[in-house]
C-alpha cells in the first residue's frame, strides 16, 4: 500500500520535460512569481539606515527581492542551462513563495488584521499565517547562509532583518543571530552557497557536468529539508487558523518535500511551473472534499488525494517508508533512473 502510494505521488507530481514546456508556451509574466519585475534587483536597491542593508522580509515585495537577490547573483553559475537563468536551481524557492502569494496563503487567517488582503495591505506577510512562517525559514535563513558564504561578495554593509510585530523569539535577523540560534541550517544552506565548495560554486560554467548539478540539488535539498523540519514544530500552533483541509494539505506537503527532495529534483524556472500548475490554485475550505473539489482540474484533486494518501502511508510505517525511499534514491544512478521512469510513466 506504501510503495503504490509512493507510485502514485511521484508520477502525479513529476514535471514534464523542458522542451515540452516550451511546447505548451508557458512563457512570458504567467512564468515569473507576482510583482517580479518590481522586486528589489540587488542589496544594495534596499533601504540602508545606520550602515546596515535593512529588509522587511514581512512585505512580499521586499522578501521577494531577497530571492530576487539570490537568483542575480548565482547567475553566472547556470550560464550554460539556458537563457535568462531559466536553468538555475534556485527558482524553486521563489516561485513557490509567489504560489503562496497568488493564492492567498500569507495573510492573516486569524481574522485579526487584514494584513494581506486587498481591503487592508495586500503586500503585508502574516505572522499569523502558518505558510508565512515557514517560508521564512526558506528565504532569509538561506539569503544569510549566502551572504556569510560570500556570495554577494564583500557587502559595504551588515544585513538586518526586521522583525515582526509578534512572535519575535521563532526568528533570526542577521547573520551572527541565526548562526547562534540555529547554526544547523545556517551550516546547511552556507554549505550549499560557499564560494569554494567543491560542487559547483567554484567550477567555470563549462565544466558544469550532471553529475555536479547532481552534488548541488544535493546540497540544496538538504538545507531544504533541514529548514522545514526545524519549523514544523514550531508552527503548529498556527495550523489552527487554517480550515481542516489545508492545515491537513500543508502538513501533506511538508512530508511530501521529504520524498521530492531525496530524488534531487530540478527546481529550475521550467520544471517548477509545470509542477506548480498542479497544485492548489486557492486555499482549501471546510467545504473542500477531495477528490471532486470544484472548480480544480482532475489532476489537482488527485495530487491532493496522493498527498495525503503518501504522508498516512509514511505515518502508519513509522517513517519506514521515507526511509526505504530514501534509500533506493541513494545513489546517483538510482536517482536518475528514478527520474527517468517517473518521467516517461508521466508523459504516457
Amino acid at each position: 500500500l506504501g510503495i503504490h502510494a509512493l507510485l502514485i505521488v511521484t508520477v502525479t507530481l513529476s514535471p514534464v520535460t523542458a522542451a515540452a514546456w516550451i511546447e505548451n508556451k508557458v512563457t512570458g509574466e504567467d512564468a515569473y512569481p507576482p510583482l517580479w519585475d518590481l522586486a528589489p534587483e540587488n542589496l544594495l536597491d534596499f533601504p540602508i539606515k545606520d550602515n546596515k542593508i535593512v529588509i522587511n522580509a514581512w512585505n512580499y515585495q521586499e522578501r521577494l527581492g531577497v530571492y530576487k537577490s539570490l537568483l542575480n547573483s548565482s547567475a553566472k553559475f547556470f550560464s550554460a542551462f539556458g537563457p535568462q537563468n531559466i536553468g538555475n536551481i534556485l527558482w524553486g524557492l521563489p516561485l513557490q513563495y509567489g504560489w503562496q502569494f497568488r493564492t492567498g496563503r500569507l495573510a492573516d487567517h486569524s481574522g485579526v488584521t487584514s494584513c494581506g488582503y486587498e481591503d487592508g495591505d495586500l503586500l503585508c506577510q502574516s505572522v499569523r499565517s502558518w505558510w508565512s512562517c515557514m517560508n521564512y525559514y526558506l528565504a532569509v535563513i538561506p539569503f544569510l547562509g549566502a551572504v556569510e558564504a560570500g556570495l554577494f561578495g564583500q557587502l559595504p554593509f551588515e544585513v538586518e532583518i526586521l522583525p515582526p510585530e509578534e512572535r519575535k523569539d521563532d526568528f533570526c535577523y542577521s547573520v551572527a543571530d541565526c548562526w547562534s540560534r540555529m547554526p544547523k541550517l545556517m551550516d546547511d544552506w552556507k554549505a550549499f552557497f560557499e564560494v569554494n565548495n567543491v560542487t559547483f560554486f567554484s567550477l567555470y560554467p563549462a565544466t558544469f557536468s550532471s553529475i555536479q548539478l547532481d552534488d548541488a540539488l544535493g546540497l540544496m535539498w538538504k538545507a531544504h529539508v533541514t529548514s522545514i523540519a526545524y519549523a514544523l514544530p514550531k508552527f503548529q500552533d498556527s495550523l489552527k487558523y487554517l480550515s481542516d483541509p489545508e492545515a491537513d494539505f500543508g502538513e501533506d506537503w511538508s512530508n511530501a518535500v521529504d520524498f521530492i527532495g531525496a530524488t534531487h529534483l530540478s527546481t529550475d524556472l521550467l520544471t517548477v511551473n509545470n509542477f506548480q500548475a498542479l497544485l492548489p490554485p486557492r486555499m482549501l475550505v471546510a467545504e473542500d472534499v477531495f477528490p471532486s473539489i470544484s472548480g480544480f482540474s482532475p489532476q489537482q484533486n488527485e495530487v491532493l488525494v496522493s498527498l495525503s494518501n503518501l504522508h498516512k502511508a509514511n505515518k502508519l510505517t513509522g517513517g519506514w517508508l521515507l526511509k526505504l525511499w530514501q534509500k533506493a534514491m541513494s545513489t546517483e544512478a538510482g536517482r536518475k533512473i528514478g527520474r527517468k521512469l517517473i518521467e516517461s510513466l508521466t508523459l504516457s
